[in-house]
């Protein structure tokens, strides 16, 4: 506490004051328990087809969140390639810190937010690796650069500098070369089963409206408003 009472007794950085006094209304929507889809999915995709006609930026941007055998989470920005039926598809190396903390906790959750419509979307669920089938034929609809950087990064490894990475493309490109690019054992896709989500609308006040929906046993969903 009194460390909490000096520091706020100190001059802010002006960055600090430029974020301290940030404040935006949220005024472009609202959600009501009433007018939401029975099934999570179906709402989703709405959203996304509404996002898509908004022309949000970066709309398939998802906060990935896992956990490691500690306990101890960590985060990062992932795209997603496909959705259907309460699961959801990205692709990484399975190799990287988050493959390896998959393995160790395969419970997640994924974020979306989209600033432009005052919406954002929590889903959390389990994770298992998508087919060989599937990853094989994203990765075959890659481009050829993103293909090569696929066998030459060793996601989440140190390495000494650039010129290490730049090395590892050439020596793939000229590997390749003539050849079709198979897909690395070590690279594919991960899907998401969704078993609870949370629609976020901004609101006025910060009084944000938030409907949730968590799997029951008879494989349905209890619908249920929370507060902001």
């Amino acid at each position: 506490m009194n460390g909490i009472f000096a520091l706020s007794n100190k001059k802010m950085p002006t960055n600090n004051q430029h974020i301290t006094h940030l404040r935006n209304e949220f005024i472009k929507g609202e959600l009501d328990i009433t007018n939401v889809k029975e099934n999570p999915f179906d709402h989703f995709n709405t959203w996304i087809e509404e996002s898509i006609q908004a022309e949000v930026l970066e709309l398939q941007a998802m906060h990935l969140c896992t956990v490691n055998e500690l306990g101890r989470p960590s985060s990062r920005i992932v795209y997603l390639r496909e959705y259907f039926d309460n699961q959801f598809i990205f692709y990484t190396n399975y190799e990287s810190k988050k493959g390896i903390e998959i393995l160790q906790n395969h419970n997640v959750c994924l974020t979306f937010f989209w600033p432009e419509m005052e919406r954002q979307i929590r889903i959390e669920g389990t994770i298992q690796k998508y087919t060989d089938t599937g990853s094989d034929a994203y990765f075959q609809g890659r481009p050829e650069d993103s293909k090569i950087g696929a066998w030459a990064s060793p996601q989440s490894q140190v390495i000494e500098n650039r010129a290490e990475l730049e090395e590892n493309i050439n020596e793939i490109r000229e590997k390749f070369k003539g050849k079709k690019i198979e897909r690395p054992p070590y690279w594919g896709g991960y899907i998401v089963s969704a078993n609870y989500y949370e629609f976020w609308q901004g609101r006025s006040s910060r009084l944000h409206d938030r409907i949730i929906y968590e799997r029951n046993n008879r494989s349905g969903w209890n619908i249920n408003r929370i507060a902001p």
